[in-house]
């Protein structure tokens, strides 16, 4: 998985840069709960940061409560990841307006994407 993050030169540290891209990659949903990232050193060269960099950004990300570290499986977005910050409506929109784009990808109409919606609401519930 390559993980598109752009820094630049002269503004926030780069770490900083780093966590608010990967926040706001796991805020708009296009990192899931429950999925892998890339290892510290396959993020650094994807990105030509510093190893140390990305740690940094990882590790600041773990304590914010957004990635958990699960030892040598890697490091994953959290089960639940903090409320997004701001308008949570427009928020919610964008997620399935992006849901309903690769649930067309995927061959599959918008109703028969809310019907797999409407049931994971009902297994959800339970």
């Amino acid at each position: 998985m390559a993980i598109r993050i752009e820094i630049v030169p002269g503004g926030q540290p780069a770490s900083a840069q780093a966590r608010e891209a990967l926040r706001a990659l796991i805020d708009r949903g296009e990192l899931l709960p429950g999925e892998r990232l890339p290892t510290v050193r396959a993020l650094a060269n994807d990105t030509s940061l510093a190893p140390n960099t990305v740690a940094r950004a990882y590790r600041e990300l773990r304590e914010a409560g957004y990635l958990e570290g699960r030892g040598r499986a890697g490091t994953f977005v959290v089960d639940e990841p903090p409320p997004v910050a701001g308008d949570a409506e427009a928020a919610l929109t964008d997620a399935a307006d992006r849901y309903l784009v690769r649930a067309k990808q995927l061959g599959f109409d918008a109703k028969a994407a809310t019907h797999v919606v409407e049931d994971a609401g009902r297994r959800t519930e339970r």
